[in-house]
């Protein structure tokens, strides 16, 4: 008698939601797991290039070459910024205490209140491009919105007309705004660790002047100080500038699921390996903000894997180069600015 083996039926599909099928697809792939040796190299080399931007200072001194040096020292203040990110996100490690120790030494190296940020990019992560529940596009000297244009008085106002033609010029300003911005948290009774963020920061104010007025003249240390901070903050701004920015904004109620709340507001930037270097892995960020722990080295190997997954689901999935993703941004922002140009031509032909 002859025995027949019973076809093999298919295995059951994965249950749960979108997400959790997506998530799974990754953890397969191991892009989930740790890189210490990535982190290491990563961090030593941050830290020389930090120590040798200072090194430099003190070493050249008096001289306009010294300029140069507060060029260099606004890269390298970006990078510090980036891998504090990473920190944060506990890419890095996977306990809190020595993510939050990290953390804060690298905040402390560029003048930034770690609880502050990380308090204000976890809100940010939960609903991002939310009108309501998102801080970086709440209304503040910009405008994101045609209905925060409406809604908006004072110097707002005024900017948010011809806020695309300003944005960049604005930037210059980010570096000194990320240290008001932490110096004002520290009112906040319900920010952790206040105390030590408060001493850390002002510690850094204190260092970094001192270094610049003891080692160079009065009119050079100021050429100095400008030259690094404003540069710092136009690095700062393009690196994030062009993730979210002229993506969909969600208001009210209008909160999809997890996986088409992160992909559909994000939006990745090609490039080769150098825009991984310059934006910290930050132009993946449609995988960044579905896997906030994914170490940033991972990200470009989940990028086919999220792509091929999300137009299975029919999800769009934006991905452009650089120079489209500002043009996009800054599209976004001149349309928000429109009823303020039209209330302007109005009350100009009454």
């Amino acid at each position: 008698m002859t025995m027949h083996t019973p076809p093999r039926r298919p295995p059951p599909p994965v249950g749960g939601s979108d997400f959790a099928r997506l998530s799974k697809k990754i953890a397969d792939a191991g892009l989930m797991n740790r890189r210490p040796g990535y982190y290491t190299i990563r961090s030593i080399a941050v830290a020389l290039a930090y120590a040798g931007g200072w090194s430099a200072f003190v070493l050249i001194g008096v001289g306009w070459w010294t300029l140069a040096v507060a060029a260099y020292l606004a890269v390298v203040f970006g990078q510090v910024a980036l891998l504090a990110h990473d920190v944060a996100h506990r890419q890095v490690f996977r306990r809190r205490r020595a993510s939050e120790t990290c953390g804060r030494i690298a905040g402390a190296a560029i003048g930034m209140s770690y609880g502050w940020w990380q308090d204000k990019h976890t809100r940010h992560h939960a609903n991002p491009n939310h009108e309501d529940l998102d801080p970086d596009i709440a209304p503040d000297l910009l405008v994101w919105s045609q209905g925060q244009a409406r809604a908006a008085t004072g110097l707002p106002r005024l900017i948010g007309r011809w806020q695309a033609f300003l944005f960049f010029p604005m930037l210059l300003l980010e570096g000194v705004n990320l240290h008001v911005s932490s110096a004002r948290a520290l009112s906040n009774r319900a920010l952790k660790n206040r105390a030590l963020d408060g001493a850390l920061l002002c510690g850094y104010i204190a260092v970094y002047l001192a270094a610049l007025f003891l080692v160079l003249p009065a009119g050079m240390a100021i050429a100095f100080l400008a030259i690094n901070q404003c540069l710092f903050g136009l690095y700062l701004g393009c690196l994030f500038a062009p993730n979210h920015k002229g993506m969909p904004i969600l208001t009210g109620n209008d909160r999809p699921d997890f996986l088409r709340r992160q992909v559909l507001t994000a939006r990745n930037v090609r490039g080769s390996w150098f825009t991984d270097l310059a934006l910290g892995g930050l132009n993946h960020q449609i995988e960044h903000h579905l896997f906030p722990s994914m170490p940033s080295p991972h990200l470009r190997k989940a990028r086919p894997i999220v792509r091929r997954y999300c137009q299975d689901l029919g999800v769009d999935y934006l991905e452009t180069g650089l120079i489209a993703s500002y043009r996009q941004a800054l599209a976004s922002l001149h349309r928000a600015g429109a009823p303020l140009r039209r209330a302007r031509t109005s009350a100009a032909r009454a």
